[in-house]
């Protein structure tokens, strides 16, 4: 008996049998795929003959395994025109059809439920996922295996050849010699402490006579004079380096012990830092090497030592720059060295790879304290370091300031420090000695009297004074354009004894300058110094007043400034930014003009490598400097182009040294000078003076265009130095002051009131830089601020002051020279009364401008009304 439970079938679905449906109009087409195949219809189709068809009256859930579908011709459902258009169709396209035909075909059939569908289409995502990941995995595989074979097959190759190569003959007794070597060369000797402290002594000692010796130069004597053998050995440049090192013995002045301990220390601390002697030795004689080199060089065009202070055009870039002043006789020399410079890297390398002991001190950094010796050397390596350094910075910084360790030591082995003139405290006191007193340059000494209030008293004097001088002055400075030309190395070169010419190279501006305010400047430098003489036109501040280490202010003052006063920030306080520019045709960061410039308030300075470069760069003949005519041109630009008046910074290149052969030979001028002087001074004397022929034309030409133009317009003309090409009136101390004097004007175009205006010589026959700005307001009638004041009163008592070696008029002179109205020399002490207190407040007002509180910022000292 058959058992029956109702409950056993009550999942299964029911059926209605529906009358059967003729299949005519249609046509088979495959699903896209199999899972698709239940989309489009209630249950799988068939066209089997004779079945009988049932539709579904709830959700089917099984899957049709039939593989193609029969699309009616009359489009009965909804989804088989897309599915005929793009041969395939999407999951939820083929539920809604589903859902339509269902209902069509039997209206009685629900829904199907919205879960089901999402479910279904997360798991035909999740599929299609898995196959697309699946696909790009087995590709990646495959590319992996192909390159690891390509790898694999380079290296089997590789390797072959490697053996191929080694198995020669020739190889194989090569690779058998080192083997056989190796055993020696691991046993080789470790070079004892007493070699290092040899090689150091010797080494040191090399470069302090090396240096000594690039500051002399071998004497010249007249035909007439009368000189024994032995006085010509001993003034000889060997004679001389032999002198500085005997006086250990023969005078009791141990400057070569000086020398050699500051080079030592330097020595010392690059072998304590690096840990290794032989590297260390490398790059001290590479540098200090290099070092002397360099300061030959410079002692030769510009009478001046290498100074900490000239680092910065290295660090500014113009190392390449200066290269290229180089004179042509110097090449030989800096070759040599250059040889020399390799061999000691050589040798050093070679005994670097000798010596077994690699570590001056031992130390063990990836154990340091794995035991007792480790822990030892660890910390001795890194305090010898430390205080290695410690002890140089300690000596350096020291040895220039009075009363400190060094300086004492230094002082008691006959160190005698003469600063003012670093030239010849670098021959007297040796290079090395001279450099390391200048690493902390103190700005000047701190006047007697100096406070605020102090200060505030200067003002209400001066201000005084000030107002005093405004009541006759009718004019204002802003009302014209005011322009500073720096000419380099402007000089009239027949004022020098001995040296004549058929044809005066400047007629131009000798004439020029006896028609208005000029006369000869007291310059502070011979063969160099331009940015010196620069500082002290546009700042009014006088280097003598300054400390003898102070030598560069643009390099070891104006940096550390924080609002530095200038001239022309009487225009930018009037019209802003457009108030002030400069030009200068060669590259901004020597003597760092461009971070200076900035400081000064100058809203651009127009260089070669600026970012709006000057426009005009014509040169003369074979010279590598811009012509004065060129940046003559180019301020012509700049004030055609002008809204308001403005104060202009010039500063020229076309006679820079070197003295080569620029121009044509039938345009140099020719001089006679004696017949004792070297053919290389009678050439470059002949070439400059023709540079200084262009640039007499060049500016009376630019004067002339100045004429054309309807704007009030003042130049401010004058020579920064004398080149450093008279070596016979260098050895000669009656010339020594002739060195030291370049000429001047102050010239007004014709719209200019103060057109034609010449001041009296007993006020502008002699002056110096620092003035020049009070001499045009006077020469221009124009009204002046406190500060002008007092540098208009100082110039009537103290014509020049400048910082000066010179015996003339029997007088020897220290950091500072004033000259007397008639040219004569004096000294502080043989001053009045009202001298010494001018020069007493002007150096109260310097004091307080770079070294103290800038008190007088505070006041209305600087400003114009």
């Amino acid at each position: 008996m058959p058992i029956f439970s109702p409950d056993r079938h009550a999942h299964v679905p029911s059926y209605v049998k529906l009358t059967k449906q003729p299949i005519a109009g249609g046509t088979y087409r495959p699903l896209a795929n199999d899972e698709d195949s239940n989309a489009c219809a209630p249950s799988a189709l068939s066209g089997h003959h004779g079945s009988k068809l049932y539709t579904q009256k709830s959700a089917i859930h099984a899957t049709s395994d039939n593989t193609s579908i029969f699309i009616s011709g009359a489009g009965t459902l909804p989804c088989l025109p897309e599915m005929v258009s793009s041969g395939s169709v999407s999951k939820a396209e083929i539920d809604n059809n589903e859902q339509i035909a269902s209902s069509e075909l039997q209206p009685h059939q629900p829904a199907e439920q919205p879960l089901n569908q999402v479910v279904s289409v997360c798991k035909r995502a999740a599929h299609t996922t898995a196959k697309t990941l699946s696909t790009a995995g087995h590709t990646a595989v495959k590319a992996t295996k192909v390159t690891g074979h390509a790898i694999h097959t380079a290296a089997t190759a590789a390797k072959n050849a490697w053996h191929t190569f080694i198995n020669f003959k020739a190889v194989q007794l090569i690779i058998k010699f080192f083997r056989k070597a190796y055993g020696p060369w691991k046993k080789r000797m470790r070079f004892s402490y007493a070699f290092y402290a040899i090689v150091f002594t010797l080494l040191t000692s090399a470069e302090v006579i090396f240096l000594q010796w690039g500051m002399y130069s071998e004497p010249t004597y007249d035909k007439g004079d009368e000189v024994d053998q032995t006085t010509k050995i001993l003034n000889s440049v060997a004679g001389q380096v032999t002198k500085f090192v005997s006086q250990m013995w023969l005078e009791q002045k141990s400057l070569f012990l000086v020398n050699f301990v500051g080079l030592g220390l330097i020595y010392l601390a690059l072998i304590f830092v690096t840990n290794r002697f032989w590297i260390a030795t490398l790059l001290f004689g590479t540098a200090i090497t290099a070092f002397g080199v360099a300061n030959s060089i410079k002692i030769q065009l510009r009478n001046e030592p290498i100074i900490p202070a000239d680092f910065t055009f290295i660090s500014g870039g113009d190392a390449g720059n200066i290269a290229s002043f180089i004179p042509d006789n110097s090449q030989q020399f800096v070759e040599n060295a250059v040889t020399v410079v390799i061999w000691i890297i050589a040798i050093c390398l070679l005994l670097f790879l000798l010596d077994r002991r690699k570590c001056f001190i031992y130390c063990s950094w990836r154990k340091p304290f794995a035991s007792a010796k480790n822990t030892v050397g660890t910390f001795s390596r890194a305090l010898a370091a430390v205080v290695s350094v410690v002890i140089l910075a300690s000596y350096a910084t020291n040895l220039g300031t009075g009363g400190s360790w060094s300086n004492m030591w230094a002082a008691k082995q006959g160190y005698t420090p003469t600063l003012f003139d670093a030239a010849e405290d670098a021959r007297n006191n040796g290079p090395a000695t001279t450099f390391l007193s200048l690493t902390k340059a103190p700005t000047m000494d701190k006047p007697e009297g100096y406070s605020k209030q102090k200060m505030q008293a200067i003002s209400k004097k001066y201000s005084k004074l000030a107002n005093s001088i405004n009541k006759s002055r009718t004019q204002q400075l802003t009302d014209s354009t005011a322009i500073m030309i720096l000419s380099e190395t402007f000089a009239d070169p027949t004022r020098l004894p001995d040296i004549t010419f058929d044809e005066d190279p400047i007629p131009n501006i000798r004439n020029i300058m006896g028609t208005t305010t000029s006369g000869t400047m007291l310059s502070p430098g011979y063969g160099g110094g331009t940015a010196n003489i620069e500082y002290q036109a546009l700042t009014g501040l006088s280097l003598a007043n300054f400390s003898d280490s102070m030598i560069v202010p643009y390099q070891q003052l104006v940096p550390t400034q924080s609002n530095p006063y200038s001239f022309n920030q009487i225009w930018t306080q009037k019209y802003g930014e457009s108030g002030s520019e400069a030009v200068h045709p060669y590259y901004q960061s020597m003597y760092l003009r461009n971070t200076n410039y900035k400081k000064f308030g100058f809203s651009r300075l127009y260089s070669l490598d600026s970012a709006t470069p000057v426009e005009h760069t014509e040169k003369i003949g074979e010279s590598p400097y811009v012509s004065d005519s060129s940046t003559y041109q180019d301020v012509l630009d700049l004030i055609k182009n002008q809204k308001n008046p403005e104060f202009l910074q010039v500063v020229t290149m076309q006679n820079h040294m070197p003295y080569s052969n620029y121009y044509e030979a039938e345009d140099v001028l020719q001089s006679s000078v004696t017949d004792d002087t070297p053919d290389d001074e009678h050439s470059a004397i002949n070439v400059f003076s023709t540079g200084l022929k262009y640039t007499d034309q060049a500016t009376l030409d630019f004067l002339s265009q100045l004429n054309q133009i309807n704007k009030p317009i003042t130049v401010i003309f004058y020579g920064d130095h004398l080149p450093g090409i008279y070596l016979k009136e260098e050895q000669n101390p009656d010339d020594s002051f002739l060195l030291h004097e370049t000429d001047y004007f102050i010239w007004s175009n014709d719209a200019s009131p103060s057109a034609n205006v010449k001041l009296d010589d007993s006020e502008a026959a002699f002056s110096s830089s620092n003035y020049f700005m009070s001499s045009a307001a006077e020469h221009m009638n124009a009204k002046i601020s406190p500060y002008l004041a007092l540098l208009t009163k100082l110039h009537e008592e103290i014509p020049a002051i400048s910082r000066v070696i010179s015996n003339r008029g029997g007088i020897g002179l220290g950091t500072a020279t004033y000259l007397q109205s008639d040219g004569t020399v004096t000294d502080s002490t043989s001053m009045s009364k009202t001298q010494k207190q001018l020069l007493a407040d002007y150096k109260l007002v310097q004091y307080d401008q770079t070294s103290g509180k800038n008190y007088l910022k505070e006041s209305d000292f600087m400003s114009v009304d």
